[in-house]
């Protein structure tokens, strides 16, 4: 549209047609300014306009810069417009404005220039309003609630994080974890401390364990503090100690602890802030507020069992509160941090507490364990090698037993039996047996009489699963003219598989004194005798050994014979390693082996053809560490290894280091690689060990260091836990001057 007119004469012709047009054609508010530049000053403004802001013409003549009092501070669509009218270009633009009753609205505004003046320059700007407020409104609420969703969204990812983190709550890291998530999501720093015999800062649940850790930071300050032990009555006053019993609003909130306090002296308030001004010097350092924290408790179910410490991002800094008193910390922190706070303290205690019990169900469970499974004791001039392996995963303990018995000087017990069915029943069952089965002997002696004993028992005990054992006695006698002793065998069967007497490549079933199951004989059971020579070996089995879905038991018994036969290793150690590499290679049942080897010294030096890997099954407890001793030193024996003295010295640490730290059996691997001796030790704990320059304040914690100076060590994870190796080198001193190196496992 072209209005040929001056600039600035508002009454002119064509301008009044303009107008009329846009009152006849136009229902929106529209103004009209003059293209005067810089003022731009409103010429007219149509009744639309006046009833959508109740601005008549005289409320808005004078330069259209005025209308930036209609504007909202936020002049981006103002910029923009004008921009657009110095350009002399039309254009749109979304204003926040302002109506005569000082209400604000949303109005698309659209501006156009009308040419007229020389060179086709405007000469007038119609500015044209739609009223969007409603639709701005919508769509702010429609962002909001996007955005709303968005950060729970986030938060629910951050929960989820942090749970997943407390699903391995056991990892000696693992509060130190989910500290550092906070820390890059939501705070300026984070810490937990752990109330477990006194309060101290914890990077997991076994603090101990935790703190001389390879790798772990000491705080600003140097040494770690010792840990808080309450001594007297607590103030009433000292916030963190009502926290700590579980007292006041902070299961709700957080509270506020001022650093530079001043604190009651003693109180764990002024130990817990000493503390957290020597860790807390790189976050300060980011932008933290150095002098105020908030502390939330760690709630299980009957005590709070320690605290998470956390500090402010910067701009969240809460507010100042007296000497002790438990200012809650709301205007410091938003709802959401408090919310994401409070659920990972509620979410950490449960779980540190569900550890915990689990922990001490776990070490009843083991104790129960031990006392059910096999055991084998040393026995001097006779050399001995079992191994047991249940097929039950989670019980760990089956219906096969063995124990090999020192009954006195000159007698030894060997029991070998299978409980019908391999689940927990059947261990209770068999853990029965065992017990009277072992009682009886050490009363009677003679296998067939203690059997008869055990019928009449457990005829009377009603023991709901039936069993077959081979109860024998080896008995030592030494001729008075000082010539070597020699050894009978007497043995019972009660419906088991008979064991192997291998002499010379030659094997002979022990088949003799047969009898009924357990509970199932008519009242007299037989005693069979067998002479002994050096060198002789017997062999106890269960049908685990023997017995799979492609091999029956007859042929499983065959394959026995033959391999038994032709064993080349000289030690019950390697000969029970041979006839595990050849037919329990996949087990599907229970497998119990006790092989008995009568020494022979003629041949007790030669090695040639011996399996050179062998395994032991130890309990974990303090008697298998010489156990392990002897087995090596008799290994390297067989071996021809040398000097065992440095292995000697390793597997014993090794081996403790499994029955301290660890739980449930400890498995003792040795393997002839050629380049030395390779030392195995599994456990059921797959934290990895640590070498240490001592535990400070105790004796010890030296253990991985000897074994650094005798030997190459190095560590994996294994199924339910971890593998230690270590290789001692042959060429190694007996001082250990030979210094190991450190490494990664190369099998």
């Amino acid at each position: 549209m072209v209005v040929n007119s001056a600039p600035g004469s508002g009454g002119d012709v064509a301008l009044d047609g303009l107008r009329r047009v846009i009152d006849q054609v136009v229902g929106m508010p529209v103004l009209i300014a003059t293209a005067e530049a810089p003022h731009w000053p409103v010429v007219w403004v149509n009744e639309a306009f006046t009833r959508t802001t109740g601005l008549t013409l005289d409320d808005v003549a004078g330069p259209a810069a005025g209308l930036v009092a209609m504007a909202a501070e936020d002049g981006s669509g103002l910029r923009h417009l004008g921009e657009a009218v110095l350009a002399d270009r039309p254009t749109s633009a979304l204003l926040r404005l302002r109506r005569a009753g000082d209400d604000w609205f949303w109005a698309r505004t659209v501006v156009t220039p009308i040419a007229g003046g020389a060179d086709d320059t405007p000469t007038h700007w119609v500015a044209a309003l739609v009223d969007v407020t409603a639709e701005v409104d919508r769509d702010a609420a429609v962002a909001q609630e996007v955005e709303v969703v968005r950060r729970e969204s986030e938060d629910l990812a951050l929960i989820a994080a942090v749970s997943d983190l407390i699903m391995d709550l056991d990892d000696p890291y693992g509060l130190q974890l989910i500290a550092e998530l906070l820390i890059r999501r939501v705070v300026a720093w984070a810490g937990f401390y752990v109330d477990d015999d006194g309060l101290q800062a914890a990077d997991g649940l076994d603090n101990r364990r935790a703190a001389h850790a390879a790798g772990r930071r000491p705080p600003a300050g140097g040494q770690a503090r010792p840990a808080y032990v309450r001594r007297g009555r607590p103030s009433p006053t000292d916030a963190v100690q009502r926290l700590l019993d579980g007292e006041g609003e902070g299961a709700a909130f957080p509270i506020d602890l001022p650093l530079d306090g001043p604190h009651e002296a003693g109180s764990v308030s002024a130990w817990l802030a000493a503390d957290l001004r020597d860790r807390l010097g790189d976050a300060v350092a980011d932008g933290g507020d150095p002098h105020h924290v908030a502390v939330l408790p760690l709630p299980g179910r009957h005590r709070v069992l320690g605290l998470l410490v956390v500090l402010a991002r910067p701009g969240a800094v809460p507010p100042r509160g007296g000497l002790g008193a438990p200012v809650p910390v709301r205007g410091g922190m938003d709802a959401r941090t408090r919310t994401i706070l409070s659920l990972t303290a509620r979410r950490v205690g449960l779980a540190m507490e569900n550890a915990r019990l689990y922990a001490r169900e776990h070490r009843v469970a083991e104790t129960l364990q031990r006392a059910m499974l096999p055991e084998q004791a040393e026995v001097d001039g006779l050399d001995v090698w079992s191994y047991y392996a249940p097929n039950v995963v989670y019980a760990q303990v089956g219906g096969d037993w063995y124990d090999v018995v020192q009954i006195s000087s000159d007698v030894v017990g060997i029991v070998i039996g299978d409980v019908v069915g391999h689940d927990v029943e059947a261990a209770a069952a068999m853990g029965q047996l065992r017990s009277v089965v072992r009682a009886y002997a050490f009363e009677v002696t003679e296998p067939g009489p203690v059997l008869e004993r055990v019928d009449t028992l457990v005829g009377g005990m009603r023991i709901p699963r039936s069993a077959g054992l081979v109860l024998s006695t080896l008995t030592r006698s030494v001729p008075a003219d000082g010539a070597c002793a020699t050894w009978r065998l007497d043995y019972s069967r009660a419906g088991h598989l008979p064991a192997l007497l291998v002499r010379a490549g030659e094997v002979t079933l022990l088949d003799a004194a047969g009898g009924a199951l357990i509970g199932f004989g008519d009242g007299r059971r037989s005693t069979a005798s067998q002479d002994l020579h050096p060198g002789d070996v017997l062999v106890y089995y269960t049908d685990g050994l023997i017995e799979r879905r492609d091999r029956s038991l007859l042929d499983g018994l065959v394959a026995l014979r033959e391999i038994a036969a032709g064993a080349t290793a000289v030690d019950a150690a390697g000969i029970g390693e041979e006839l595990l590499a050849r037919l329990a290679d996949s087990p599907e049942d229970d497998v119990a082996v006790v092989v008995v080897r009568i020494p022979d010294l003629v041949d007790a030096s030669g090695h040639a053809g011996n399996v050179r890997s062998r395994r032991w099954q130890l309990p974990g407890e303090p008697s298998s560490i010489a156990r392990a001793r002897h087995a090596v030193v008799r290994t390297c024996h067989a071996w021809d290894l040398g000097d065992a003295a440095n292995a000697e010295l390793v597997v014993s640490e090794l081996v403790a280091n499994a029955v301290l730290h660890g739980w449930g059996r400890v498995t003792l691997r040795l393997h002839d690689t050629g380049e030395g001796l390779r030392i195995e030790v599994e456990d059921s704990n797959p934290t990895p060990p640590v070498a240490t320059e001592g535990h400070p304040g105790r004796i010890g914690g030296f253990g991985m260091r000897i074994v650094e100076r005798l030997a190459d060590w190095g560590w994996r994870p294994s199924g339910g836990g971890k593998v230690v190796w270590a290789r001692v080198h042959p060429a190694a001193g007996p001082d250990g001057s030979a210094a190991g190196t450190r490494g990664t496992d190369p099998v």
